[in-house]
């Protein structure tokens, strides 16, 4: 006998689950796109990743004819230690929000929602190396504009050997303020505002997570993200689907004593830079 019309079958929790994954997925691989993160790493849950920061000393370079040269130092020095871990979120949708909506929308639109906050997480860690002051290279100028050209040199300084693809955070306050009635075409994903090939950098970011009075600037490739799989036998025993690559796992199921619908999402990604004194944090004395 076939089943009853609008019955929720097997196949309808699968899809959903494979929805948010490849959602998911796809919106990593615009981030990296964004960024131009090129290293994503996977690593065992509990491993530790460890962020360096260099000095530099100098010696004096005027030595007498047949004096000994002095020696300069280049210290790389460890500033920072995370540690790989999981992060996990559940979520449920009600009885009678699957009355009233469908099953596929009341799940799917509580979904989506909790995936904005898994994003916001992925992107915490980012933005907290980039406003933070210790062990970043920091710097001063007078207005907007100015500490465009301060960050670019300083930039230019950090990474000379290095041909760079340059990413910019900056303030929407601070960046419409500059702009003024000026008309420019923002582009948005994984939650943020983005331009490409704009002041002199290949991305420029506008977010709120950076103060205002407060730019920072980077290299691309010394951003990293690094992730614990969610795979072989942690998925089996959860019955997780994820993607290809293991970035996320998420199982639905029913909860009946509460007569809800319960999604629980597993992901282990840390998004960091490999070298804080390659991150340049400008501050506009003027704002």
């Amino acid at each position: 006998m076939a089943a009853p019309t609008n019955t929720t079958m097997q196949a309808d929790l699968i899809a959903q689950s494979i929805d948010f994954t490849e959602r998911f997925q796809g919106s990593i691989k615009k981030l990296r796109e964004i960024l131009g993160i090129t290293r994503l790493t996977p690593m065992a849950v509990g491993n530790q990743i460890k962020i360096y920061k260099s000095t530099v000393t100098k010696a004096d370079g005027t030595v007498g004819e047949g004096e000994v040269i002095p020696l300069s130092k280049v210290k790389k020095e460890l500033a920072s230690t995370l540690t790989l871990d999981y992060k996990k979120y559940r979520k449920t949708s009600t009885a009678e929000a699957i009355q009233a909506s469908g099953f596929n929308a009341a799940v799917a639109d509580t979904d989506a929602k909790l995936l904005r906050e898994v994003q916001k997480d992925v992107k915490a860690d980012m933005y907290g190396f980039l406003t933070g002051t210790t062990g970043v290279t920091t710097a001063t100028a007078a207005d907007f504009k100015s500490s465009i050209g301060a960050t670019l040199g300083q930039l230019a300084v950090k990474w000379e050997d290095d041909d760079i693809q340059s990413v910019l955070f900056v303030n929407p306050i601070d960046f419409y303020n500059y702009l003024g009635g000026s008309d420019v075409t923002v582009q948005t994903s994984f939650g943020m505002s983005y331009l490409q090939n704009y002041f002199g950098f290949n991305t420029v970011i506008i977010s709120s997570s950076i103060p205002s009075g407060k730019m920072a600037a980077t290299a691309a490739d010394n951003l990293n993200l690094a992730y614990a799989q969610v795979t072989g036998s942690l998925g089996t025993a959860f019955n997780f689907t994820t993607d290809e690559t293991g970035l996320i796992g998420i199982t639905h199921n029913p909860v009946n004593d509460s007569l809800v619908y319960q999604s629980v999402i597993m992901n282990g990604t840390k998004l960091f830079p490999e070298r804080l004194d390659g991150i340049i944090l400008t501050t506009i004395s003027k704002k």
